[in-house]
């Protein structure tokens, strides 16, 4: 029986992948998380409370495990821009524990590291990270590369989609809030509209993890589904939900725009399983149902809430 380590394992992504690697007699999955988000753990899995900066307790617990999947970050450009020191300690600086590890290293990357490119990308694409987040895990990537021998990078489209029952919903993420939106009556407002995005279903990346475990692979490999331009997103919206979309030639403030080829990774016989129209019912189903009492509130815009984290420490 392999003994995997999540870290940072209470989030968005590690709801959906706990559950499965608890299912699987293969594995005896540890969660390890600082609950930054959470204010308890409910899964009746193994857990620590740590926080991934303590990096002489992790180079010791990370002994222990013969796959660590490394999930624990500060996550999307405005988030990161708040607070850059942290960012990188946390990003890039507290990866260098693995500089001797022996076991396995899972690590979500981002294809935000492609930056803005109007061609088909693949894994051998040059990269252009526009942001701080984006740089810190380009970074990373080639850090690991260097030091880790047994190890899988997975580079992220955007993400969309409910994890699990308890983990923090993302509504940040665009076809997220343009869900949220359409649930609650609002018009769909689209800036521009014309920027790519690879979107992936979160459950679908804790699937991709199972497969590479269950296949034992190694390397780099992007990670999506299919391209959408954002108007194509709030177009599928108003196709589910009848929702109102009004575009503006006002320009979006982020200047990223990819998308990719058909991922090596599918090729190799991963299959997605759940599509748009899939994790936009989700987002209407919670909101509607209630699960979000609030769904404005900061807690589910990581930027916003690391805005307030920051503010209450320098006052």
């Amino acid at each position: 029986m392999k003994k995997i380590l999540i870290a940072g394992g209470a989030g968005y992504v590690g709801g959906h992948l706990t559950d499965l690697l608890a299912k699987n007699k293969k594995y005896q999955v540890t969660v390890l998380d600082n609950l930054l988000y959470e204010k308890s753990y409910l899964k009746d899995v193994n857990f620590i409370f740590e926080d991934v900066l303590n990096t002489k307790k992790m180079s010791k617990i990370i002994k222990k495990y013969d796959v660590v999947i490394w999930l624990a970050a500060i996550v999307g450009d405005g988030a990161c821009a708040i607070n850059p020191e942290l960012t990188l300690k946390l990003n890039y600086e507290s990866l260098k524990i693995f500089k001797n590890f022996k076991g396995k290293l899972i690590f979500l990357s981002t294809c935000s590291v492609y930056g803005m490119n109007n061609n088909f990308l693949d894994e051998n694409s040059p990269t252009n990270p526009l942001s701080l987040y984006a740089k810190t895990k380009l970074d990373a990537e080639f850090f690991l590369k260097k030091n880790v021998k047994k190890l899988l990078i997975f580079r992220l489209g955007t993400l969309f989609g409910v994890s699990d029952a308890h983990s923090r919903i993302r509504f940040d993420l665009v076809a997220n809030v343009l869900s949220l939106k359409s649930a609650i009556g609002q018009k769909l407002e689209v800036f521009g509209g014309d920027q790519w995005r690879p979107l992936m279903h979160v459950k679908d990346v804790a699937n991709s993890i199972i497969f590479a475990l269950n296949k034992n692979i190694n390397g780099l490999f992007n990670l999506s589904y299919k391209n959408y331009t954002i108007r194509d997103i709030a177009l599928e919206i108003k196709k589910v939900n009848k929702s109102k979309v009004v575009f503006s030639s006002i320009k979006f403030e982020d200047k990223r725009n990819y998308k990719l080829k058909s991922p090596i990774f599918n090729k190799m016989g991963f299959k997605p399983k759940f599509n748009l129209k899939f994790g936009i019912n989700e987002i209407i189903k919670i909101v509607k149902e209630n699960r979000v009492t609030n769904p404005f509130d900061t807690l589910y815009n990581n930027m916003l809430f690391n805005k307030k984290i920051n503010e209450t420490k320098n006052n």
